[in-house]
């Protein structure tokens, strides 16, 4: 039985990912080696209960007992001591990945599953990380993860079925649908929306309209819920070219990233997190004030 959940990397997905453990009934340790990115983490989380108090959509009972759930810490070796599931969130970069799964692997107890919160990168080679394939999975959240319904779980070439219903469950009980598919680069999510993201960049790169006149038809004419450039700003603009790099290196050229979008990521112009992507946030701050 899950009880202990290890979340790997204070992020935007891995705040959300332990938002939604600990809600769901789980004991939560998000760990990080820098201690400021922990701190700012427990802040966002705590904003996170704020806005689902406000709105009701979680009780005061609930959301203490959900904050109670919650850990922090700097250690993963020791963290993973008493976890029954490690989810990894960290960067989409492959030698970042193994070095938290050759510690968990030397850490965590024998009973231990193990899952990448990758979003196009393959289970089966990050489960070459450890030596226990059978028993490591992908779980695929999206952003934000305490709205988006969807958990995509992806097994790789040795995932067990045993495992595979595990991670289902631990799915549901945070309040998740989800969907089973088995290893294919960019899986189906992340094949569609790079896609999408990409050919944005294309289209703004060409001068075909601005970005909210993009993002608009996008919603309005395709009933997204976010246009591509609001969703690029949100993720990251490193990490939409992260994954769009591997997959034009595995699926071929129609993944070949707009250079646009490289041009943007060299000028620092990361979305949200650095206050500029496709938008200006620091302009619409100060308009806020």
């Amino acid at each position: 039985m899950i009880k202990n959940i290890v979340v790997v990397g204070s992020g935007v997905m891995g705040r959300g990912i332990a938002y939604v453990g600990a809600t769901g009934g789980y004991s939560v340790t998000m760990v990080d080696i820098n201690q400021d990115a922990l701190q700012n983490a427990e802040k966002e989380i705590g904003l996170i209960f704020d806005k689902g108090l406000e709105r009701g959509k979680i009780t005061t009972e609930a959301a203490n007992q959900a904050r109670e759930n919650l850990h922090y810490a700097t250690d993963l070796a020791e963290a993973a001591k008493t976890a029954d599931l490690v989810i990894e969130a960290v960067p989409e970069i492959a030698d970042i990945k193994k070095a938290v799964f050759e510690t968990i692997e030397a850490n965590a107890p024998a009973h231990c599953y193990f899952a990448t919160n990758t979003s196009t990168m393959s289970p089966t080679e990050i489960a070459s990380y450890a030596k226990r394939p059978e028993m490591t999975i992908a779980m695929h959240f999206f952003n934000p993860v305490h709205r988006m319904p969807l958990v995509e779980i992806v097994r790789g070439l040795e995932t067990s079925d045993e495992t595979a219903e595990v991670i289902k469950q631990v799915a549901i009980q945070m309040g998740k649908e989800t969907v089973v598919i088995n290893e294919f680069p960019g899986f189906v999510t992340s094949r569609i929306s790079a896609l999408v993201g990409n050919e944005a960049f294309y289209m703004l790169q060409e001068g075909l309209g601005t970005p909210e006149e993009i993002d608009k038809a996008i919603k309005l004419g395709l009933n997204y819920p976010m246009g591509p450039f609001e969703l690029v700003d949100l993720v990251g603009l490193d990490a939409r070219l992260n994954n769009l790099r591997y997959m034009h290196e595995k699926l071929g050229e129609k993944y070949r990233p707009a250079p646009l979008l490289e041009q943007y990521v060299k000028a620092g112009r990361l979305g949200r997190k650095s206050g500029k992507g496709v938008y200006d946030y620091t302009q619409k701050e100060k308009g806020d004030k």
